[in-house]
C-alpha cells in the first residue's frame, strides 16, 4: 500500500511540474498569450483520472496564488487571477475534471472538448468583465484565435495519455 501512495504522490508532483514548465512556453500575442497549457492540462486529466488530476490542478493553482511563478510568463500571485487571463486560469479546473471524466468512463475526447469550451467561456466572461468589452468582442479577442489550436492540443493530450498508459 505504501508503494502505491508514493507512486500517486510522485505522479502528482511530476504533473504539477510539467504543467508549471509548459506554462512558461508562451508567446505574447495580446491580452492572452499563446501557450501549450491546454496540452498539459488535457494530458493530466486523461492520464491521471479524477482524484489525482484534481489534486494536480488544485496544487498548481494554490502554488500560483501564493506567489510561485507557475502561471504563463512566470506570473504568480493573486494579481494573476485578477488579470485578463484569470478567468482561463479558473477555467482550468472544470477543463481538467471533464478530461478526467473521459478517462474514467472511457468516453474518448468529447467531454475534454466540452471542458475546454467551459474554460474558454469562463475566460471570455472574465475578460469581458475586466476590459469592459462586449462578450462577443471578448470572444473574438481572447478565444476565437486560440480555439482550433486548443482543440488540437486536447486531441494530442488524449493520444499522448493513451500512449503513456500503454507503455507504463
Amino acid at each position: 500500500m505504501k508503494k502505491q501512495k508514493i507512486r500517486n504522490i510522485t505522479e502528482c508532483a511530476i504533473f504539477v511540474a510539467i504543467l508549471a514548465i509548459i506554462s512558461q512556453i508562451a508567446l505574447p500575442t495580446g491580452p492572452v498569450p499563446i501557450t501549450l497549457q491546454v496540452l498539459a492540462l488535457s494530458l493530466t486529466g486523461y492520464y491521471l483520472g479524477m482524484k489525482k488530476s484534481t489534486t494536480v490542478i488544485v496544487t498548481y493553482l494554490l502554488l500560483g496564488f501564493v506567489g510561485a511563478p507557475v502561471f504563463s510568463s512566470f506570473q504568480g500571485g493573486i494579481q494573476a487571477l485578477l488579470s485578463y487571463t484569470g478567468g482561463f486560469i479558473l477555467g482550468f479546473v472544470p477543463f481538467v475534471i471533464f478530461c478526467a471524466i473521459c478517462n474514467e468512463r472511457r468516453l474518448g475526447i468529447l467531454l475534454g472538448i466540452v471542458g475546454l469550451l467551459i474554460c474558454h467561456t469562463i475566460g471570455i466572461l472574465w475578460y469581458s468583465y475586466l476590459s469592459g468589452q462586449s462578450i462577443i468582442n471578448s470572444f473574438v479577442v481572447v478565444s476565437l484565435p486560440y480555439l482550433i489550436k486548443d482543440i488540437i492540443l486536447v486531441i494530442i493530450g488524449y493520444y499522448l495519455a493513451s500512449l503513456i498508459k500503454k507503455r507504463i
